[in-house]
């Protein structure tokens, strides 16, 4: 047979088996969400203490459910001064160094609704879709070009994205316990999908809590309920733009905020300390990160940056409870595809003038995906010995634009049918080594 019938019989059993990994025959699939990629609820109790009487729990949020309970990620309220405070104060987190933990604010009762559902993932404030919407277009494309049905076969893990993992001998009651719930959910989910094993598809800060999942798996575990890890636009070696964020606070673009309003929550963060920079991936000690008129920070210098812009009480948490966690990971065990954006200015140094971290500074780009620098997006392999991983590259998709745009969703689309179908990785059980597609948008 001539090689052009063996190339064309050889796709169109490739499309045959895509377009039969549809419907009944698709692998069940759970979305784990970004850092605010889900809703938050809260509730104030008698000793929750507002800092102003516009934070009053009767005056503030006007909304409630009939048990107290109101959406407090995402509210557009939060876009008004003074209630810009309340919601800062109401998403603090504090450090308990005789728990070695982190909590919630005084008063302040915090949950997750529907856990193993895609619903508070799809819109952040269901009154604003058109403006919240998160999750929702790739949900639609996954269900009209994949066959997959919402809630039954494509299923979502949200979690409260404020707190974080810990290195080993460190106390993290809520993240450990979204884990024990991502467990169980996996095997519900395989056992009510036929024993099927399960695809795992998360976006930015979830491909952390999803590795750490997997090298807290044993490899029987593993083999029995883990299809595919499919990680989008994950920040593997955090991100220059997050120093920012700890040194003079980040609106993330929302409208008439002031940044400094909102930095102490944002610093008060456990899971935020995690996407600071680290060295394993920004290595380069002749290349600073943050530059002011008298001294420059590197990866290498991150427990000084934390000191000297005012936030030495996150010193100690950052260098025994986050460092670790970079340096204790081994490979996730199952076939991993990473998606990620490129050729967008993304922060790559940060200069600060005269007036200090309390103004904005000025920003010198580079190349990732407006958020996460390249370095860090390419960086799994890097840091961790991943024996089957697929990588594509999508020119001019930006981090959040990944879950939305048209060439990105076919992308993603694309390579779970690939999954469905058993082609996934083919390659890689002979050479074991790295494949890379590159995508271009128009």
């Amino acid at each position: 047979m001539s090689p052009e019938k063996n190339i064309a019989m050889f796709i169109t059993v490739t499309m045959t088996l895509m377009c039969q990994a549809t419907g009944n025959n698709v692998h069940p699939l759970i979305l784990i969400p970004g850092n605010g990629g889900n809703q938050l609820e809260a509730r104030l109790a008698q000793d929750y203490k507002p800092s102003s009487i516009w934070c009053s729990s009767w005056l503030y949020p006007v909304r409630k459910k009939s048990d107290g309970w109101f959406r407090l990620w995402f509210d557009a309220s939060v876009l008004f001064s003074p209630f810009t405070k309340c919601f800062n104060e109401r998403m603090m987190l504090y450090y308990n160094a005789d728990l070695d933990d982190y909590q919630n604010a005084p008063g302040v009762k915090t949950r997750v609704s529907h856990f193993g559902s895609t619903k508070s993932l799809l819109y952040l404030d269901p009154r604003l879709r058109d403006v919240t919407s998160y999750m929702s277009q790739l949900v639609k494309a996954l269900e009209k070009r994949c066959g997959y049905v919402n809630d039954q076969t494509i299923l979502g893990a949200p979690y409260d994205f404020r707190y974080g993992l810990a290195g080993p001998g460190h106390s993290t009651r809520v993240a450990s316990q979204y884990l024990e719930d991502l467990k169980q959910l996996v095997e519900k989910t395989s056992k009510e999908n036929k024993g099927k094993p399960v695809i795992l598809l998360s976006h930015s800060l979830g491909g952390l809590f999803a590795l750490h999942f997997l090298n807290r798996s044993s490899p029987t575990w593993r083999r029995k309920y883990i299809k595919h890890f499919v990680a989008l636009a994950t920040p593997w070696g955090g991100t220059v733009e997050q120093m920012r964020t700890f040194a003079s606070g980040n609106t993330l673009g929302v409208p008439f905020v002031n940044p400094l309003l909102v930095r102490p929550q944002q610093r008060s963060s456990e899971s935020n300390q995690w996407l600071l920079p680290h060295s394993k991936v920004f290595h380069d000690r002749t290349k600073p990160l943050v530059v002011t008129p008298r001294v420059s920070y590197t990866a290498y210098e991150m427990d000084r940056f934390l000191a000297d812009i005012g936030f030495s009480q996150g010193v100690v948490p950052y260098k025994t409870r986050v460092l670790p966690l970079t340096e204790d990971m081994v490979t996730p065990g199952v076939p991993v595809t990473c998606i990620y954006g490129k050729g967008v200015e993304t922060p790559e140094l940060l200069v600060y003038g005269e007036g200090g971290f309390d103004e904005q500074p000025e920003i010198k780009y580079g190349d990732g995906d407006g958020t996460v620098n390249l370095v860090s997006l390419a960086a799994l392999e890097l840091i961790h010995k991943v024996e089957s991983l697929e990588t594509v590259e999508i020119g001019g998709v930006s981090h959040t634009s990944i879950l939305k745009d048209e060439i990105a969703l076919k992308e993603i689309v694309k390579q779970i049918k690939i999954i469905n179908s058993g082609l996934a990785n083919v390659s890689d059980k002979s050479d074991q080594g790295q494949s890379i597609s590159k995508v271009e948008t128009k």
